[in-house]
Parts: structure tokens; sequence; C-alpha cells
């Protein structure tokens, strides 16, 4: 390769690199700064929703466009005789990273592919009786969801949103224990501490322990209510866990009951 080509190898290399550091850096800071804004209180969860669903269209392609990049560089650095290819290198490699950091911020809220996710937010081993929140109530305020269980949803029954629950997640079911309550009682309230939920309240006579628990990206606060009694086939436990805002939780209440039964 003359020289000629070599400096014009070289000079579309480092445009490359810029665009792919300016593409996948700039997305990176939409998506981060979405859930930023919502910690700092600069604008609510739905102006972060936004923002995210905004750049959406673009994650994919500016993720393989940054990859391709770092390809090319990788390729042809050395061919151009560029003296900072690996300076270039490092800027597309992390511009690559940095795409991929904000198709993964969003798609950390969805379930596994494939699933199918019900427009609900209100998750109860017991859907016919479902464990009743009572310290936590002052909490939520006076706009949170309500906590009746099977009326976040203008559009369904409580009947309706039992059965939309049991199909989705037919494994969250009450638990049964060999052990005494007071045993069980015991564990429930360890696994709760392990799983770094903030403890509301632990009534060991009513067998009731409150909890709140705070995601990570965009600071929503969900609340959990765990119930203990005795019967004739064994200790059981029930468990419930809500969002304070929303209509659908995708997934994450079933999720984070799951977890729990883990722990336990």
């Amino acid at each position: 390769m003359n020289t000629g080509s070599q400096n014009t190898l070289g000079t579309v290399l480092k445009i490359v690199a810029a665009l792919a550091g300016l593409a996948g850096i700039g997305l990176a800071l939409i998506a981060l700064a979405a859930p930023v804004g919502v910690w700092l209180g600069l604008w609510d969860f739905r102006q972060g929703f936004s923002m995210l669903r905004s750049a959406q269209p673009y994650v994919m392609w500016i993720t393989i466009g940054c990859a391709v990049a770092t390809v090319l560089l990788l390729g042809l650095g050395k061919r151009a005789h560029l003296h900072n290819s690996g300076t270039l290198i490092k800027i597309a490699g992390a511009a690559t990273i940095a795409a991929a950091i904000a198709w993964y911020i969003p798609n950390s809220y969805l379930p596994g592919s494939g699933a199918a996710i019900p427009p609900i937010h209100d998750i109860s081993t017991d859907t016919v009786n479902p464990p009743a929140f009572v310290d936590v109530l002052p909490l939520r305020g006076t706009t949170s969801n309500p906590t009746v269980y099977g009326t976040g949803n203008a559009q369904m029954t409580p009947e309706v949103h039992a059965q939309r629950q049991r199909e989705a997640y037919p494994d969250v079911v009450t638990q049964v224990f060999s052990e005494p309550a007071d045993q069980v009682f015991a564990r429930a309230l360890a696994a709760v501490n392990t799983l770094g939920w903030d403890l509301v309240a632990q009534v060991p006579a009513e067998g009731r322990i409150e909890a709140t628990d705070t995601t990570f990206w965009f600071r929503f606060k969900d609340d959990v209510v765990i119930r203990i009694t005795e019967s004739p086939e064994g200790t059981l436990l029930d468990a419930r866990s809500t969002s304070r805002v929303g209509v659908s939780d995708v997934g994450k209440n079933a999720a984070r009951l799951r977890a729990f039964f883990a722990a336990l």
C-alpha cells in the first residue's frame, strides 16, 4: 500500500473511531441519564422511560456499528501504519461497551425471552385470601397503587387478575414447611435481611413480616408482606409483593418472591 492510500485509510479509520465513540458513548449517556434524573428528582420515572424508548430503535444498530468499527481498526490499523491505532481501538471498544450498556439497562427489566407477562403488579401466593399490608401502608402515601388485591388495573376484575397471575406464575404458591412457625418466621426474617430489603415490621405473634425492596435503576419501591400460619398440613408461608406505581411490573414481583423462596 502506497503512502497516499495509507493516509486515506488512516483518515477514514480515525473518522470511524470518532463516529463510533460519539454514537456509542452518547447513547450510553442517554440511557444512564434516564434513571439518574429520577434519582436526583429532575424528572419522574415516566420521563425516564420515555428517554429510554426514544433511544431504543437505534441501540442495536449502534452497538453493531461500534463492534464493526472495532474489528476494522483491529484489522486495518497496522496496515494504515497509524501511530495511535491502539488509542482508536480503545475508543471504539469503549463505545461498543457503552452502547451495550444502553441496550442492557431497559432490557434488565424484562423477563426471559418467550415469557408472557400479564399487565399486573400485585403478586400473592394466596390469591383468595392474600396477606394484608398493615405497617407499610403509611409509607405508600395517597398516590400509590391500591393494596386491595386485583384492583390495580381498571381493565380487569380481581378474578381475572388472579387467573392471569396463576397462568403466568404457576410456581408462586403457598410454601409448606415441617418446622414450627417460630423457626419458619426466623428463617423468613433472615431471608429478608439476606436479600437486602428494608424491614418495616416484624410481628411474631401474628406471623407477619413487612418489608420494602427498592429497585436499582429507577429506584421503584415495591412492598412485601409475609404471613406465617400453622395448619394440620404444616407451617404455611404466604407472601405478597406489590408495586407502588405502574400497571405492569414486567415480572419483577414474581421474580422477587422466587428469590425470597430460594433464600429460605
